[in-house]
């Protein structure tokens, strides 16, 4: 097993007002703590990125708030059910919500029935950033961005690409790529990130966008060709991997990433926000942390909380662009 994958898998099973917020006095991160047992929501099943966050934040807080810090997964309607769960309860500190690009950004442009708005989330902090990557079946002998645009200039609508399914970032990734190109390739959606690579793998199709896992170790064994990765730095896990942005001209202001984060209802008391933001630096600042963050090919994010509302408020209408283009709608399901 590739020594990446193996940390990965540890890390997956490892971890058990604004305005007024900002003239705050930091001592005041003393200044609030829960009073009962506190809920951090993820929107997502065990096992993932959502998850793996939201764990390693509980296990942080418990024991600094001396409360009962409870991960609950509540999967569903691409993170929107467990999302729409948060900004129904009560802004006290006492519901977290651990956030993601799906439900806090795409969601908002993508889905016709949604049932809440960005202005019903307060933004707390972005805690990591995760690249996503593309790469291609070795039998098309495409070795780069630069060679994928070239052959699909000779070659239009001679490949397809696979992504974990519709308005997933993945696909949008895809979908921002040949939009900026003026490129065509047929998308070619998916159930999930696993069957999207067993495509890949089996040359079923030729181009994959994915998240950097499960695809890097794929690309560290050769049975997948690295092209790039789509954040405005090169991932400290494949160094040897360009940016989207550093393949063509046109591509000069890519940067699509994964990102999780910490948002809290709407309403909640400015010391209260105060307390889980610094609490979210404080936590990334640990060194077991960090290794278990840089284990999942991830870079710490963190930022005040109008620094992370404006990143989201960006990523909103980065993405809004991008689906209004593709003339992507979809039913929450």
């Amino acid at each position: 097993m590739p020594k990446n994958l193996l940390s990965r898998r540890r890390v997956l099973t490892g971890a058990a007002g604004l305005t007024a917020a900002a003239i705050l006095p930091r001592s005041s991160l003393a200044d609030w703590k829960p009073t009962e047992t506190v809920r951090v929501i993820v929107p997502a099943a065990a096992g993932g990125s959502t998850d793996v966050m939201g764990r390693l934040l509980a296990a942080h807080l418990q024991p600094i708030w001396g409360q009962s810090v409870v991960v609950e997964n509540r999967s569903g309607g691409g993170g929107t059910i467990g999302t729409a769960e948060v900004v129904r309860a009560k802004p006290d500190g006492h519901t977290i919500l651990i956030g993601n690009p799906g439900p806090n950004a795409i969601a908002y442009s993508i889905f016709k029935n949604l049932t809440y708005k960005p202005d019903q989330l307060q933004p707390v902090s972005n805690m990591i950033r995760i690249p996503n990557i593309v790469s291609a079946h070795p039998k098309t002998g495409i070795k780069s961005i630069a060679e994928l645009i070239a052959y699909l200039k000779a070659n239009p609508d001679k490949l397809s690409y696979a992504s974990s399914g519709v308005g997933q970032s993945p696909h949008l990734t895809g979908a921002w790529f040949l939009q900026l190109t003026g490129l065509k390739m047929t998308h070619i959606p998916f159930r999930g990130a696993g069957p999207a690579l067993q495509a890949a793998l089996a040359g079923d199709i030729q181009i994959l966008f994915d998240n950097l896992y499960p695809s890097l170790p794929q690309v560290q064994n050769g049975t997948l060709t690295g092209l790039c990765v789509t954040t405005t730095d090169r991932s400290d896990l494949a160094k040897d991997l360009p940016t989207m942005r550093e393949s063509a001209p046109e591509l000069s202001n890519f940067d699509v990433s994964s990102w999780f984060s910490v948002f809290l209802p709407k309403g909640v008391q400015p010391a209260v926000l105060e307390a889980l933001n610094l609490q979210v630096k404080a936590m990334l600042e640990r060194d077991d942390v960090k290794k278990n963050i840089a284990a999942m090919g991830a870079r710490a994010d963190y930022g005040t909380p109008q620094q992370f509302a404006d990143f989201v408020d960006a990523e909103t209408k980065k993405f809004a662009g991008i689906i209004q283009k593709e003339g992507l709608q979809m039913d929450v399901q």
